[in-house]
C-alpha cells in the first residue's frame, strides 16, 4: 500500500485533517469544531488547550478511516499571526493571542516607528506588537510560538521551531533569512525567537506516546508547516511562475507565484517565501460584500443564468462595501463607484461583476508594476468561483485562462508539505 501524508488545518472555527496519497488524492478527512475566540474589547484570545484537544480528536477520527501504518508524515498550518508564549517544555504561559487582535496599540506604534519600511510586521494587528506586550507580561518565557509551531511541537515533542511563512508577519527577514537588527532597538528578547526552517522540511519524528495512542509508526515525520492562506494556495496545484489564485469571498484576496519578492506595505502587499520562489499577495475590500449591498444571494443566483458574459455592459464600476480600500488602491476614504445605475437590474448586476473583475485586473497590473511577473493563469477559489458566467467575464477582462482547481482546502495544501518532509527525511 502507498504512503499517506496528513495535513492538519487549524482555523478559527475548527480543525480539519486529511490524509492524501502520493498522487494528491484525498483518502479520508475529519473535522472537529472549535469555540469562538474570547473577546475583551480589542483583545481576542483562545485557549491553546482547545487547539490541541481538537487536533488530537481529529487525528483519532481520521485514523479510524485509514490504516495508520500507512501514514509517513504530518504537517500543520494555522492562522497567520496567532501566537503564544511558552516555557522550555512548550507549556503555554499565555493564552493564544489571535491573528486579528488589535489591542496592543502602543506596541504597534513602536513597531511602526522602528521596523524597516518593507517589513510585514507593520499594522494594527501586528504579531510583533503582541510579542512585545507578552514578553513584558511573562519574563519567565522561553519560546514565542505561532499556533502551527506549538501544535507541531506537541506532535514532535520538540519546541522552538517555526517556518518561513508564519514568521513573516513577526518581522523575520525572509529575503536574507534572518531576524533583523532593528529588533534590538525594540527590545525584542532574541532568546524567545524560534529557529526558522523552510516549509516542508523535517522538524523531527512523532512523539512516541502520541504514535502509540493513534497507532502510528514511530518513524512518522513531523514537517514544518505554514499559514492557512499559503496552505490554501498550495492546495490548488499552482506551481508555475505566473500562476495566481484569486479568492472570491467577502473580499477579493489575490496571490501570485513569482520568481522574485515584492513588498509594498502601504498597499498591504508582501511576499511569502516558497523555497526558491515567492508568493506576493494582497487583499481588496471589493468582492462579495460589495455585491450584497445591492442584491441578496438568492437574487444573484436567479439572475446568473441570464448574464451575457461575452457582451460588455460598458459600465465602469469599482464596487466596495463601504468607504476605504487597501489594494490595489490605498485610500482609506475611497468611495465606491457604482453610478450610473441602469434601470435593468440584470445589467446592473453584470456591471458590478465586471467591476470586481476590473479591480482584480488592476491588482495584478499593480503587482507587475512593482516587479512581479505577468499572470499566466488564475485559479479561482471561494464562493464566487462557482459562478461560471463570472469566470468568463474575468477571463475576458484578465486576458488569461481562469479555472477552478480540483482542491482548495488548506488541509490538502499542508499535506503536500508533509509529503515534502517525508521525502527530505528519507
Amino acid at each position: 500500500m502507498s504512503a499517506l501524508f496528513v495535513g492538519i488545518d487549524v482555523g478559527t472555527s475548527g480543525v480539519r485533517a486529511v490524509a492524501v496519497d502520493p498522487d494528491g488524492t484525498v483518502a479520508a478527512g475529519a473535522r472537529t469544531p472549535l469555540p469562538p475566540p474570547e473577546r475583551d474589547g480589542q483583545r481576542l484570545t483562545q485557549d491553546p488547550a482547545l487547539w490541541w484537544q481538537a487536533v488530537d480528536r481529529t487525528l483519532a477520527q481520521l485514523m479510524i478511516l485509514i490504516d495508520p501504518a500507512r501514514v509517513a508524515a504530518l504537517a500543520v498550518d494555522g492562522t497567520s499571526g496567532t501566537l503564544l508564549l511558552a516555557d522550555a517544555d512548550g507549556r503555554p504561559l499565555s493564552a493564544g493571542w489571535m491573528y486579528n487582535d488589535t489591542s496592543c496599540v502602543a506596541e504597534a506604534a513602536r513597531v511602526a516607528a522602528t521596523a524597516a519600511p518593507d517589513s510585514a510586521a507593520h499594522g494594527s494587528s501586528s504579531p510583533l506588537a503582541r510579542l512585545l506586550h507578552l514578553q513584558a507580561l511573562h519574563p519567565e518565557a522561553v519560546h514565542v510560538l505561532h499556533q502551527a509551531d506549538w501544535l507541531a511541537g506537541r506532535l514532535a515533542a520538540r519546541h522552538g521551531v517555526s517556518d518561513e511563512n508564519n514568521v513573516l508577519k513577526l518581522g523575520y527577514d525572509v529575503v536574507h533569512r534572518r531576524w533583523p537588527d532593528w529588533f534590538d532597538r525594540l527590545g525584542v528578547r532574541r532568546a524567545l525567537l524560534p529557529e526558522v526552517r523552510p516549509p516542508g522540511t523535517p522538524i523531527g519524528r512523532i512523539d512516541p506516546a502520541l504514535a502509540r495512542r493513534h497507532g502510528l509508526r514511530p518513524e512518522v515525520v513531523v514537517a514544518a508547516g505554514t499559514t492557512d492562506g499559503v496552505a490554501a494556495f498550495l492546495a490548488t496545484g499552482a506551481t508555475e511562475v505566473g500562476d495566481a489564485v484569486s479568492s472570491l469571498g467577502t473580499t477579493l484576496v489575490l496571490k501570485l507565484l513569482s520568481d522574485r519578492p515584492v513588498f509594498a506595505p502601504r498597499l498591504g502587499l508582501y511576499s511569502h517565501r516558497l523555497g526558491d520562489l515567492w508568493l506576493p499577495g494582497g487583499a481588496s475590500n471589493s468582492g462579495g460584500a460589495a455585491l450584497l449591498r445591492f442584491f441578496t444571494t438568492e437574487q444573484m443566483l436567479a439572475m446568473t443564468p441570464r448574464l451575457q458574459p461575452d457582451t460588455p455592459t460598458g459600465l465602469d464600476y469599482y464596487p466596495l462595501p463601504g468607504p476605504g480600500e487597501r489594494f490595489p488602491i490605498h485610500d482609506p476614504a475611497l468611495q465606491a463607484r457604482v453610478d450610473p445605475r441602469p434601470a435593468d437590474d440584470l445589467r446592473f448586476f453584470q456591471g458590478l461583476l465586471e467591476g470586481v473583475a476590473g479591480v482584480e485586473r488592476l491588482a495584478f497590473q499593480r503587482m507587475a508594476e512593482l516587479g512581479a511577473p505577468p499572470v499566466r493563469r488564475v485559479f479561482s477559489v471561494g464562493g464566487g468561483a462557482r459562478n461560471a458566467a463570472w469566470g468568463r467575464i474575468r477571463e475576458r477582462l484578465l486576458g488569461v485562462p481562469v479555472c477552478t482547481p480540483a482542491q482548495d482546502e488548506a488541509a490538502v495544501g499542508v499535506a503536500r508539505l508533509a509529503r515534502q518532509g517525508a521525502e527530505a527525511a528519507a
